[in-house]
C-alpha cells in the first residue's frame, strides 16, 4: 500500500485490510472483487491484483509461508529488488540494500547525484550508494531509520535539515541547493484522453455496471459501460444491451488525473423504458443499488458519479 501512496492515506486502508485479512491464507482464499472494493480509492489497483495473485502463489507453492530467499521472493507478482529487501530486511534481518522514495531522496541529497532518478544511469548510481551503506548489522534498525529520515526530515518539501543526523556530511546542504534534488522528472504535457460512459437506471433505481479488463485502466474493477463517441447512444443501448432508453442526460467532463494522462469521463445519464430487460454479459454486467452496496472494487471516478447518481434519485423521490 505504502508504494506511491503516503502513509497518512494508507493508514486506514491498511487497518481494515489487516482486520479482514489477518494472514496470507485468508487473503489468498478471498474474492478478488472483495479486495479490490477494500483497495478502492487507494489507486494503482495493479497492486491490489498483484498482492492477491502473489498470496495464492505463496499458498499453492510456499505452504502457505511467505519465502525468505531473495529470489523466490523477488519472483512474487509486485515485487521488485526494493521491496524484497524491505521485507527480508526488516523481517529477518538479511542485510539487503532498499530504495524506496525516501532513501532516493536521502542519498540524491548527502551526495548530490544528479539527475531524475528513473533515469538508468541515476538509479545505477543511487543503488550502488544503498549497498555500499547497509550495515551488516542491525540491518532492520538500519533500513527502518533511513525510510524513517527520508519521510520525517529530509522532505520533499521544507526539510528539516537543523535536525537532521546527516546534516554535516550532506553535500545539498553544505552547497545550499537542497532544493534542486533529487534532480525533477523531465516535464511533459499529459495528453487527453476522453471516455463517454453510460449510467443506465432501471425501475428499481439501480444503475448498471460492468467489470473492466483484468489489465488496464483500473483493471478488474467495476464502471459503467463505454459508449463509443461516434455511437447515438439509444441504438448503442438497442444493439448492445438489447433494451430501450429514454431521459437521456448528459452530465458535466468529469476529469481524473493518472501518472500518464488525463482522462475526461463524459457521463450520460439514461432510464431504461418501463418493461424493458437489459442484455446482462454472464457475470460481467451486474445491476448496483447504491443504497445497498455489493463488495465490489469501484474507481474513485465511479464512486463520485454513483454519489451524484443516488442523490439525484433521493431528491427525485422526496
Amino acid at each position: 500500500m505504502l508504494q506511491q501512496t503516503q502513509v497518512a492515506t494508507v493508514i486506514p486502508y491498511y487497518q481494515t485490510f489487516m482486520t479482514r485479512f489477518p494472514d496470507v491464507r485468508r487473503l489468498a482464499a478471498a474474492p478478488l472483487d472483495e479486495v479490490l472494493h477494500l483497495w478502492s480509492g487507494l489507486g494503482y489497483y495493479a497492486r491490489a491484483r498483484n498482492l492477491h495473485r502473489a498470496a495464492g502463489l505463496v499458498c499453492s507453492e510456499h505452504q502457505g509461508e511467505v519465502p525468505r530467499d531473495f529470489a523466490a521472493l523477488e519472483a512474487l507478482p509486485g515485487i521488485g529488488r526494493s521491496t524484497a529487501g524491505a521485507i527480508l530486511a526488516l523481517s529477518t534481518g538479511q542485510r539487503h540494500p532498499i530504495l524506496d522514495g525516501n532513501v532516493k531522496r536521502v542519498l540524491s541529497r548527502v551526495y548530490r547525484v544528479e539527475g531524475w532518478y528513473g533515469q538508468g544511469e541515476v538509479a545505477k548510481q543511487l543503488w550502488e550508494l544503498a549497498e555500499r551503506h547497509t550495515p551488516k548489522t542491525r540491518v532492520a534498525a538500519y533500513t527502518q531509520a533511513i525510510m524513517d529520515l527520508g519521510a520525517t526530515l529530509c522532505t520533499r518539501g521544507k526539510p528539516a535539515c537543523a535536525r537532521c543526523p546527516l546534516q554535516a556530511q550532506c553535500a545539498a546542504y553544505r552547497d545550499d541547493c537542497i532544493a534542486a534534488y533529487p534532480g525533477p522528472k523531465p516535464r511533459h504535457t499529459l495528453p487527453v484522453r476522453e471516455s463517454r460512459v453510460l449510467l443506465l437506471c432501471n425501475a428499481a433505481g439501480e444503475v448498471l455496471l460492468q467489470r473492466r479488463p483484468p489489465v488496464g485502466i483500473w483493471g478488474g474493477l467495476w464502471s459503467f459501460p463505454e459508449v463509443p463517441a461516434d455511437q447515438d447512444t439509444r441504438q448503442w443501448c438497442r444493439t448492445q444491451l438489447r433494451c430501450r432508453v429514454q431521459r437521456i442526460e448528459e452530465w458535466p467532463v468529469l476529469r481524473h488525473t493518472f501518472s500518464h494522462f488525463h482522462l475526461d469521463v463524459r457521463p450520460v445519464v439514461a432510464q431504461v423504458k418501463a418493461f424493458e430487460s437489459v442484455m446482462l454479459d454472464d457475470a460481467d454486467r451486474v445491476w448496483y443499488n447504491s443504497a445497498q452496496p455489493d463488495l465490489i472494487g469501484l474507481a474513485a471516478p465511479v464512486t463520485r458519479l454513483l454519489v451524484k447518481l443516488q442523490g439525484g434519485m433521493e431528491r427525485e423521490g422526496s
